[in-house]
């Protein structure tokens, strides 16, 4: 039995160890870039791999090109706006749908809806990319923006402004719900089915309709794995690559104004800048490539972090 045990450890322990073992890689690897920029890094957007034809010159003890500067605020912006657009629309529709599928609907409708709901879940994003690239962005740009801002941008100033082409922040985010939705959606639904039934009836027979039964009685009892799905969700959405980079525009050293400007996420940009990254003889901009990546890991662990505080408050909560 002990052996069985510290197998089932080793095992489980494979996880947190990879972990950090990545993270190690990265700051390591990234480390004369991070003496290099130092704390203006994350202050500033100035991204410059500077001259590729010069010879480099030597900086705080740093070999770097002449003019090279780097800055990622309008990468954070990107990924972390983005990402909020849509865990916001991507919640409350996933939730829906689960209850939908676990409440609303029985029998073969049942089964073929949650196929295709755990079938949207395991499509490549390079698909939603593409799709979102040839539909999305010219059917938005050029009939739901105008709209949007003309009538909502009259009392938010953020959806006012000019409406641009169809790239950008808000393309971003409805394409990155569209990707989440079915993997909250599955996940809660399987736990709403798992509900026992005797809480149901619990429910029926003091004479709550059905929507109170699942709006007091089983959506609570489901509170964790909600927030649990939403993390994941979430998680995907900060690092999610291709299709964020076929419809956000990859703006430049840009910060955002309004919700239909170009931007640029951490996990996109390192995949548009790494062929540029490699022309530099001095290594310098791949090891500041590597920096991003640890900043964006940096960020999920603490996304995380904040999941199992809130789970953990919650269900302090609860028990008192």
């Amino acid at each position: 039995m002990s052996r069985f045990r510290i197998s089932l450890g080793l095992v489980a322990a494979l996880l947190p160890l990879s972990l950090l073992a990545i993270i190690g890689f990265l700051v390591i690897y990234s480390w004369p870039a991070i003496q290099f920029n130092g704390g203006a890094f994350l202050l500033h957007n100035n991204w410059n791999l500077g001259s590729m034809y010069a010879n480099p010159v030597t900086i705080d003890g740093q070999q770097v090109l002449p003019g090279a500067n780097y800055g990622v605020l309008f990468l954070i912006a990107g990924t972390l706006l983005s990402s909020l657009i849509a865990i916001v629309l991507a919640l409350p529709l996933g939730v829906f749908a689960a209850i939908f599928l676990a409440e609303a609907v029985s029998g073969y409708v049942r089964t073929v809806s949650s196929f295709i709901v755990e079938l949207l879940a395991a499509v490549p994003s390079v698909v939603y990319g593409l799709w979102g690239y040839v539909v999305l962005i010219r059917f938005l740009g050029h009939h739901v923006y105008p709209i949007l801002g003309h009538t909502l941008g009259a009392f938010i100033p953020y959806f006012s402004g000019p409406t641009g082409s169809g790239y950008g922040l808000l393309t971003s985010g409805l394409v990155l719900t569209i990707m989440i939705v079915p993997l909250i959606t599955a996940t809660v639904r399987d736990a709403l089915v798992a509900t026992p039934n005797t809480l149901r009836e619990s429910g029926m027979s003091l004479g709550a309709t059905r929507f109170e039964v699942v709006r007091r009685i089983q959506l609570p009892g489901v509170r964790r794995v909600i927030i649990g799905a939403s993390i994941l969700a979430l998680g995907r959405a900060l690092g999610e690559t291709m299709a964020v980079l076929m419809v956000s525009g990859n703006a430049l050293n840009y910060i955002p104004k309004n919700i239909y400007d170009p931007i640029s996420t951490m996990a996109a940009f390192i995949a548009s800048q790494l062929d540029s990254a490699l022309q530099d003889p001095t290594g310098m901009a791949v090891r500041v490539l590597a920096e991003v990546a640890l900043i964006l890991m940096v960020i999920s662990v603490v996304v995380n972090m904040v999941a199992q505080l809130i789970l953990w408050v919650s269900g302090g909560r609860r028990r008192a």
